[in-house]
């Protein structure tokens, strides 16, 4: 069991496999996740890296599991900031199921430590990320304030 978890549901009106497609592939994380770019062979063991528009390493980890367009799980590390660099690593999960013209998309970011600075942090970002990728899968446009990198970071 995780010590410090984060988890977020949201319903969006897309197929499993359009919402894959926009949580793996660049042409789609630019749009609603800051201008990043995730860099992995998306098979399970391979390394995983976000990279900031300045090619800088935000994020990274390794792939644990995947499913497409079912399940997708990581590790992650912070790089960005020393105090959440320093908690190590924790687990990113997404599920996605089908449920009828939704697909029922779940968020887990969880870390073996007790008042996790990063699950501080991330629970603030994520809500904002996924509603962005929800705009831009139903409407064509990501919301405003996520398709650019944030300054001073």
């Amino acid at each position: 069991m995780a010590e410090s978890e984060f988890v977020y549901v949201t319903y969006i009106r897309t197929t499993p496999g359009k919402l894959w497609q926009a949580l793996t592939q660049p042409e789609f994380t630019r749009k609603f996740w800051v201008d990043t770019v995730q860099e992995c062979e998306w098979k399970a063991g391979a390394s995983w890296k976000l990279k900031a528009p300045d090619d800088r390493v935000a994020d990274s980890g390794e792939i644990v599991e995947i499913d497409p367009p079912r399940k997708l799980v990581l590790t992650w590390q912070n790089h960005l900031f020393p105090e959440t660099n320093a908690e190590g690593f924790s687990r990113l999960t997404y599920e996605l199921e089908p449920m009828g013209s939704l697909v029922k998309l779940t968020l887990s970011h969880t870390i073996e430590k007790k008042d996790s600075i990063l699950i501080g942090k991330v629970s603030k970002g994520w809500p904002h990320i996924l509603a962005s990728l929800k705009s831009l899968l139903e409407t064509g446009e990501p919301l405003e304030g996520t398709s650019e990198w944030p300054k001073g970071i």
